[in-house]
């Protein structure tokens, strides 16, 4: 028969956000402490092929919500920083990790495993395999205050629809949210997909550094991305822009095998005749304030909520450092079904995530466009990464810090973002490039000569403006929400019209330091 249980908070779905919330919330010092209830449709160990990098800002964020041991007994590797391939050339460039921070790789399934036994040992957490279907509300007010779910029943695989209820309910569900839509109504963002990762694992692959995230430049595709996630296994994930080819496998094989380290060519056909490659969606998705025009009563969390490209492997930081905020906000909420103060509390965490959420969301599109080039201007500023990259020094250390979220600062970002497109037009201009030569096998370099100055003047004015057309709609994207509808629009305007002139005047003077 149906039953009807009460709790204090609902937290649908049991991955990295949902499980770290729920043993957040039970360490609370409260006169009573709370009753949770974690709902998950399948407690099986997960099989995903992304969220198997946690940088070390979200090995931080672990530590301070007592969970640090989750990263134990799930074989899981240190990382020390990142390997960048130049596919054209093969040049590669160290870039490590300042002082003594590191990550961790590991298979995602084991680390949402260990975070969910740690929900289950927390005090006052009732985790239940059960799928949520809808969500209540209350008829007079239209909050939120339950949800339905059908439990699973281990003779038949189907069971009793019940009505959960709770003072606040928590949306944790995940990238393919079923209730996203229903949470934000006509306030919500709507998330926009470029290209889909295709992931397969090698086996006892080599790569250039050891426990270094390496990311090889193709020529002509999306990035590929590798790193260690046990012992024995290597992630490889390559992105491949929408629309999808046909045949993965011959794309691969044709396009980009050619183009990597000849140490992964063996491991790689291996991997491709053993196993089905698997794909996602790289999607990105704005975070729009909750509790204003969205339905009391709940929250949405982690990708539910906000997504950005895994390139950077920021999602799990971002996630782990929400619920830090999150927890010691609501912490100070005496009633969690007053609506009026939890909506206070979602509008200063809101804000007070922007530092590292938006550093992190940022940086992963910014990156990827320059990463995944597929156009003159594009692969400029790509090259121009590259050599920026080599030069060492703060040139490594500042962006590093950004894609760790070690130093979490959109300024930062922005000061860095246009020194490289200010270097990468320099370099245009003086370092040698690859010219076509009728008849010869090996690559010709050449530096510009003064009679290509007036043309390259022309497309050193299309680079910067690409720069200003890359990065202006992603920093909008994170700041706009604050303002009506029409208000956006005209500021959208206004500011595409204020970001070249700021960047030339950060960018001169910041390049002008490094010459």
């Amino acid at each position: 028969m149906p039953v009807e249980s009460s709790y204090d908070v609902l937290i649908v779905g049991a991955g990295i956000a949902g499980s770290s919330l729920a043993h957040a919330l039970s360490t609370l010092p409260r006169p009573k402490p709370l009753r949770i209830a974690l709902l998950e449709r399948s407690l099986a160990e997960p099989d995903r092929i992304v969220g198997e990098l946690l940088q070390p800002g979200g090995v931080s964020a672990l530590k301070e919500l007592g969970l640090e041991r989750c990263l134990e007994g799930i074989d899981a590797v240190p990382v020390h920083g990142y390997c960048v391939v130049d596919a054209e050339d093969g040049r590669q460039v160290r870039i490590p990790y300042p002082g003594s921070h590191e990550g961790r790789s590991f298979h995602h399934g084991r680390f949402v495993m260990r975070l969910r036994e740690a929900a289950k040992r927390a005090s006052g957490v009732e985790v239940v395999e059960a799928t949520v279907t809808d969500l209540i509300e209350d008829e007079a007010t239209g909050r939120v205050v339950g949800v339905r779910a059908a439990r699973k029943d281990a003779s038949d695989g189907e069971g009793a629809t019940d009505a959960f209820y709770a003072d606040l309910v928590v949306v944790a569900d995940g990238c393919f949210s079923n209730f996203r839509t229903a949470v934000m109504g006509a306030a919500g963002a709507k998330s926009t997909t470029k290209s889909h990762f295709v992931g397969a694992i090698l086996e006892d692959a080599r790569l250039p550094i050891p426990q270094h995230g390496t990311v090889a430049l193709i020529r002509g595709f999306g990035p590929v991305l590798l790193y260690q996630i046990s012992e024995h296994d290597t992630r490889m994930l390559v992105d491949v822009k929408v629309p999808l080819p046909s045949d993965l496998k011959s794309h691969i094989l044709t396009n980009i095998l050619p183009q990597l380290p000849s140490a992964l060519h063996a491991p790689i056909r291996i991997a491709l005749e053993k196993d089905r490659l698997r794909r996602m969606p790289n999607s990105f998705l704005p975070p729009v304030e909750q509790g204003v025009n969205t339905k009391p009563g709940v929250i949405l969390l982690g990708d539910a909520w906000n997504m950005r490209h895994p390139l950077t492997g920021g999602g799990m930081t971002v996630a782990l450092h929400d619920v830090v905020m999150l927890r010691s906000m609501l912490g100070a909420v005496q009633d969690l079904s007053d609506w009026a103060e939890v909506r206070n509390v979602l509008k200063r965490w809101h804000w007070a995530r922007k530092p590292l959420a938006s550093t992190v969301n940022i940086l992963s599109f910014a990156l990827y466009d320059l990463f995944g080039a597929d156009d003159e201007e594009l692969a400029v500023l790509r090259t121009g990464c590259f050599k920026y990259f080599e030069r060492g020094g703060d040139c490594i250390t500042g962006p590093v810090s950004l894609l760790s979220a070690i130093s979490p600062s959109p300024s930062l970002l922005a000061r860095h973002f246009f020194a490289v497109a200010f270097y990468s037009i320099w370099v245009m201009f003086t370092h040698p490039r690859r010219v076509p030569v009728p008849g010869t096998k090996e690559p010709v370099y050449a530096t510009a000569g003064l009679h290509q100055y007036p043309f390259l003047l022309i497309k050193a004015l299309r680079v910067f403006w690409t720069a200003c057309v890359v990065f202006g709609p992603l920093l909008w994207s994170e700041i706009r929400w604050w303002a009506p509808a029409d208000t956006r629009r005209r500021n959208g305007v206004l500011l595409t019209a204020l970001l070249p002139v700021l960047a030339v005047l950060g960018g001169v003077v910041w390049t002008w330091r490094m010459m």
